[in-house]
């Protein structure tokens, strides 16, 4: 290997058909993403069935359009990284078979790549100095979690949500207040217009695990008061409603990333995932940090959501590292973190348990 190894990534796990090549872990070559935003806004929220009927027919024209815009082929690749979970097994599997075909007919490496840690990497194609050791807080629809990342494909899980996601509890609160899919930058937008301290929303901590998230509660208490007030006959104040909602998510997610940081001794914070791109969470955490003598490493919005290129560049240095996957690979709807350092035979029969 001599460094500069051309990766394809491919990802299908939710609501995005994405795929992109990579070279040398850093350099972006193609990242084309099509979302299925407008298909799953009727239904406000993401339907399975038909998130994957339209990642079959969108996968081949969407790794046909990344080659276009590199100027390569498929004889220019060294590798194909696929994220095989956690996710919509259906989806999943859209991505994955194709990725195997590909790697099989190459007669290149398949990756296997797990979704919450392609989040963390994308943090690396933003700032090419980042290396591990470093403590990420990745929020999105699906996942909030405290990990620190020790090397490359080895993490401490530190705290993660005992129920709803904090990207989960926006969209449920924005569908409430008639903000339409997805519900995260709808919130943040009208929260801009209101007051963040209208409404004393609570901000749950787990007993015994401290660095552990909880945004049921909070979920929970938004509702009960817009159904007082729709049994008053009073229109809610959204905007107060949002400023508040996201200021209540935001304080939990900045507390304990902060206390993990210093758990940790980290000195080095990446923040990644959906959420991510939420200007009050990085400008908050950015802040607080900065008053702990920490840097927060933010990744550009088109990298917080869902894509191949965070794909192929964790792909790129697990395959540096020795971690690919054999063409048997399976999607897994709840893949273990670190599942990647397992694969191989013996490996494999450990984390399709693992998945179950």
């Amino acid at each position: 290997m001599d460094g500069e190894e051309i990766i394809l990534g491919i990802e299908t796990s939710c609501d995005e058909t994405s795929a992109a090549l990579v070279q040398g872990g850093r350099r972006i070559l193609a990242n084309v993403i099509s979302s299925q935003v407008d298909l799953h806004a009727v239904y406000g929220g993401v339907v399975p069935e038909l998130a994957s009927r339209r990642h079959v027919e969108l996968i081949v024209p969407v790794v046909e359009r990344a080659f276009q815009d590199a100027g390569l082929t498929f004889a220019d690749v060294d590798a194909v990284a696929v994220t095989c979970g956690p996710g919509l097994v259906g989806a999943l599997l859209v991505g994955l078979s194709y990725a195997k075909a590909v790697a099989l007919a190459r007669g290149v490496p398949l990756v296997g790549v797990h979704h919450t840690a392609a989040h963390i990497y994308a943090n690396l194609l933003a700032y090419p100095e980042l290396e591990p050791p470093f403590l990420s807080l990745v929020v999105s629809g699906g996942h909030t979690s405290l990990i620190y990342v020790r090397a490359h494909g080895a993490y401490d899980l530190l705290g993660q949500t005992v129920d709803d996601a904090a990207g989960e509890a926006l969209d449920k609160i924005a569908r409430a207040l008639g903000l339409g899919y997805p519900g995260g930058p709808a919130i943040e937008k009208l929260a801009r217009e209101g007051n963040p301290e209208a409404l004393p929303l609570p901000r749950a901590v787990v007993r015994d695990h401290p660095l552990d998230f909880s945004f049921s509660g909070l979920k929970t208490a938004v509702l009960n008061y817009l159904n007082q007030l729709a049994q008053r006959g009073e229109e809610p104040n959204r905007a107060d409603i949002a400023a508040s909602l996201q200021a209540a998510v935001v304080d939990a997610l900045v507390e304990r990333t902060l206390a993990a940081a210093e758990l940790t001794g980290a000195r080095r914070i990446a923040l990644a995932g959906g959420v991510a791109a939420n200007g009050r969470l990085r400008e908050v955490l950015t802040g607080r940090a900065a008053e702990q003598g920490v840097r927060v490493f933010l990744p550009p919005p088109v990298l917080c959501t869902d894509n191949a290129a965070m794909v192929a560049c964790a792909g790129y240095w697990y395959l540096r590292h020795g971690l690919m996957a054999p063409l048997s690979l399976n999607a897994f709807a709840n893949l273990p973190l670190g599942a990647e350092r397992g694969w191989g035979k013996a490996g494999e029969k450990k984390t399709a348990r693992a998945g179950k």
